[in-house]
């Protein structure tokens, strides 16, 4: 039976754990050959042993020029590139009085240009596939505001926004850009946001998130829809998976 994902090829960065590594499986499960990318060496280990047709290498999103290399490595291994997901983020909960100028460099380094050096890596080689998926990372947070996570809720806003920029402009290329919108999910990222008596409560969660927290497989599950040929004519989308979080 053909797969979903059949002669796809997709780089993922932020691979190595959560919703990265959700979302490598979930591409490679329906089909597509995938590149993992990410700064953690030691979990990309583990992601690759996972299944034959995912390949690793190690990549610093916050470098354009480790990006374009890892694009590169993909088109030389797999012979083309259809799907770049962004997924690789950083949270950095800090109160705005408490945050420093480095946090906030950290956090607009990997959040905002992390996804800007990987939409200008894949364009082009999107372009010479005849077209492709982008799939960036945003967050609830990129439209609505909570105490304590300023800068990042800012980067998310931002993320959106590049989305929307590169679907205007590179329509006319078949190249389609949708920014995925997670309510809270069950990742180390996000447990850090969240007390541990807030994590071993399923009434608190669904006080903050009507169905409760979400898995990173299914966020995957929307991203393998986005890359998939069924949303070909989505694009410029904010595509919220949130458990009810932004309908209250």
């Amino acid at each position: 039976m053909r797969e979903r994902l059949d002669g796809k090829v997709a780089v993922v960065t932020g691979a190595a754990s959560g919703q990265g590594w959700a979302t490598s499986l979930a591409l490679v499960r329906n089909g597509a050959r995938v590149m993992g990318v990410d700064v953690d060496e030691a979990g990309l280990e583990r992601l690759s042993a996972e299944h034959e047709d995912i390949v690793t290498m190690r990549c610093d999103v916050t470098r354009l020029a480790d990006l374009e290399q890892a694009v590169a490595e993909a088109e030389t291994r797999f012979g083309a590139l259809h799907a770049m997901l962004n997924c690789a983020g950083y949270l950095g909960a800090t109160p705005i009085l408490d945050t420093t100028e480095p946090m906030l460099d950290r956090i607009i380094d990997i959040n905002l240009k992390g996804v800007f050096f990987g939409c200008q890596a894949a364009i082009p080689a999107l372009r010479r596939s005849g077209g492709g998926s982008i799939v960036n990372w945003g967050s609830v947070n990129s439209m609505v505001a909570e105490p304590g996570i300023a800068a990042y809720s800012a980067t998310k806003g931002a993320v959106l926004m590049i989305t929307r920029s590169v679907a205007v402009e590179f329509a006319k290329d078949d190249i389609r850009a949708n920014c995925l919108c997670p309510g809270g999910v069950r990742t180390p990222m996000v447990a850090g946001f969240f007390d541990e008596e807030f994590l071993a409560n399923e009434e608190a969660q669904r006080e903050y998130q009507p169905l409760g927290l979400i898995s990173p497989e299914e966020v995957a599950a929307v991203a393998v829809f986005l890359v998939s040929d069924e949303s070909r004519k989505m694009t410029g989308s904010a595509v919220i998976v949130d458990g009810g979080f932004t309908a209250l």
